[in-house]
This record gives structure tokens, C-alpha cells and sequence, in this order.
């Protein structure tokens, strides 16, 4: 099957998924097999929260326009411009997926698919649905794409390589059970946002978008903020105001209660405005409804700390206080050459 095939194929997917938004599902005729998808698609958002609570159809949503963004021709074409797969010798890749965030897993699927690969996936017990419906859509374009893509619910067999997605503890026990196949481990990371106390009202929330998207459970959500000493956060709270919303989702509400309990009874000192606790730590993980913060006095002290734990940190955001940074509201956004972990998948994929 030829690399351009597979491309029309993610390009059709991509005008499949633009029908699709929160405010306002809007089908065209024009769009392949929409009699054969478009409803049960609706219909699987909309029972989304039932298989995970999190998802939320606003989430997915979210999820489904931000690919439906990113699969045009006009990317693709820029993304694969950087590498030549016309050697590439077709092997089986195993994809262990997280379930944390909507289609977290879909780069590394669009990865090997696009790299002439073909593709074990093993999707999380979080998110069986989404990723399943696509890859349907997908061979009902092309048929042949069925020769390259498999589902499992079992363990995974006869692979010839794998990536795999998960906590600090499972990596360990990926890097031990593919310690013999060519493999790329995720682990956990957070991403963090310097302030200046320059910013602007539009800039903080901006911000609030990098915090609070998908309830703050994805890597690229920012837990941990770098503040300048006597640093007043009040244009902050005011800023972040917008998302106060956030609190009547019941699973975030109870995050939200217990964690800002855990923090009293431990006697933490906290600023608090009723849907968001933030708290003084040196860690980078926060948990859900709570960012960590920390003062610092010399700007280069905080590049070169993130430098050398660049391991566990997956975006650093502000308006240009550090070199190759993202700009404020942009971290759930990113382009397909962005890779997760500073990893490039394909790459790895070219070489196994």
C-alpha cells in the first residue's frame, strides 16, 4: 500500500472529524461514508462519559477539532518531509496506550500507520472506544489499511517492536518485559509555566486553558508554576476566574475537596479561591484541582534546573521567559512534529 494512500485516508479522516463540535455538529454531505458514521459517531461522544468519567463530551470534543485540525494534507506533507520511509522493511508495532486524556494514543497509531508499519494496538481500559471507531472510518476508505491495523485485548504477541505509555511504576516493568524489542517507554512527566509577573489578562487565562483543559490530567496540562519572589497572584485568581465552571463536574468537585482537605489537616499553607487550591512545592506533580508554585530569584537558576530534569518535564510554557518555550494556552495543541517526551517517534520507526 503506498505512503500516499495512506495519507488520503488520514486526510479523509480529518474531514470526517471536523463535522464534529461542541457548540454545533454540522454534517457535509460532501464527507465520505457519512451515512455509515456520522450518527453512530455522535452517538458515541455522547456515551463517552459513560465509559470514562472524565470524558466528558466537551473533552472529546475538544480532542476530536484538535485532530480534525492537525490531519490535513497540507501537515502531513510538512511532518513526513523530514524523513525518507521508502527503505522501510514493514514490521509489527505493539502500542500499549494510556487512557488518561481523549485519543492520548492517536499520534503513535498515525505514527506507525504513516511510517509503513503495521500496528498492535492495545488501547487502555479508559479508552477502548474512540480510537476502534476511527480505524473503522479509516478502512472504510481504504481497504487494504485492514492488512495493517489490529486490536487486541489480550497481551500483546508477535510484535516486532513496541511503544508503550504508562506510569513511573509500569514503565519499569515495560522496560523489563521488552528489555529484548526495539521499544520506546513513556513515563510520567508534567509541564510547568514561568511567570514574570509581565503577563498580560489575556496571557493568564490563556494559562487557565493550560490548566484546567481535560481537568488537568494529561502531561501537557501545566502543574507547576515558576513565580518571581513577592510574586501577587491576585491577577492570576482573577484571570483563571473564567474556568470557575470546572467545580460542578461532581469528579472534579471531589478532587477538589479532598485534596484541599489533605492539604489542611497536613497544615499546608494555601491560596484557594474555591474551585482551585495552589500550593508552595518544589514538585512538579500536582494533583487534580491544585497547582504547585515556587518562587525564584534568578531566571537562569530556573532554565538551568529544568535542563537537567528535562526528563520529567513534558512542556515548559511563558511568553518568552526561556528560549523555545509555549506561548501561554497552547499546550494542548500541538503540531504533529511535537513530540511527547522530545521523542521522535518516527524516526525510532525508521530505524527498527
Amino acid at each position: 500500500m503506498l505512503q500516499k494512500e495512506k495519507i488520503n485516508a488520514f486526510v479523509e479522516l480529518g474531514k470526517f472529524l471536523s463535522q464534529f463540535s461542541f457548540n454545533n455538529n454540522s454534517k457535509n454531505e460532501a464527507v465520505l461514508n457519512n451515512e455509515l458514521f456520522y450518527n453512530d459517531f455522535i452517538n458515541l461522544i455522547e456515551l463517552s462519559q459513560s465509559h470514562n468519567g472524565w470524558f466528558t463530551p466537551e473533552q472529546v470534543y475538544f480532542a476530536i477539532s484538535s485532530w480534525a485540525k492537525t490531519l490535513t494534507e497540507e501537515n502531513l506533507d510538512k511532518w513526513l518531509s523530514n524523513y525518507d520511509l521508502s527503505h522501510v522493511e514493514t514490521k509489527t508495532v505493539g502500542l500499549i496506550l494510556a487512557g488518561n486524556i481523549p485519543l492520548v494514543g492517536f499520534h503513535d497509531f498515525l505514527s506507525v500507520v504513516i511510517s509503513g508499519h503495521n500496528v498492535l494496538v492495545k488501547t487502555s481500559s479508559n479508552d477502548q472506544k474512540l480510537l476502534p471507531f476511527l480505524a473503522k472510518y479509516m478502512i472504510s476508505i481504504n481497504s487494504e489499511l485492514e492488512n495493517y491495523i489490529k486490536f487486541t485485548d489480550s497481551k500483546l504477541e508477535n510484535f516486532d517492536a513496541v511503544i508503550a505509555t504508562g506510569s513511573n511504576n509500569t514503565a519499569r516493568y515495560f522496560e523489563f518485559y521488552f528489555k529484548d524489542k526495539p521499544s520506546i517507554i513513556r513515563k510520567n512527566r508534567n509541564s510547568v509555566a514561568i511567570l514574570t509577573g509581565n503577563e498580560s489578562h489575556e496571557d493568564l487565562v490563556n494559562l487557565g486553558e493550560d490548566i484546567f483543559r481535560y481537568f488537568g490530567l494529561g502531561c501537557r496540562n501545566v502543574s507547576k508554576l515558576f513565580v518571581p519572589k513577592e510574586y501577587n497572584f491576585e491577577n492570576f485568581f482573577k484571570a483563571i476566574y473564567e474556568y470557575r465552571e470546572v467545580i460542578f463536574y461532581e469528579k472534579y468537585s471531589n478532587n477538589y475537596d479532598y485534596n484541599k482537605a489533605v492539604f489542611l489537616m497536613s497544615n499546608f499553607k494555601l491560596l484557594d479561591n474555591e474551585f482551585l487550591t495552589i500550593k508552595e512545592d518544589t514538585s512538579y506533580s500536582s494533583p487534580i484541582s491544585s497547582v504547585f508554585y515556587e518562587y525564584y530569584d534568578d531566571l537562569n537558576e530556573i532554565k538551568s534546573r529544568l535542563k537537567n530534569d528535562a526528563d520529567q518535564i513534558q512542556c515548559i510554557v511563558s511568553k518568552d521567559a526561556i528560549k523555545n518555550s509555549i506561548l501561554f494556552g497552547q499546550t494542548q495543541k500541538p503540531n504533529l512534529w511535537d513530540y511527547a517526551d522530545n521523542i521522535d517517534t518516527l524516526a525510532f520507526l525508521q530505524q527498527i
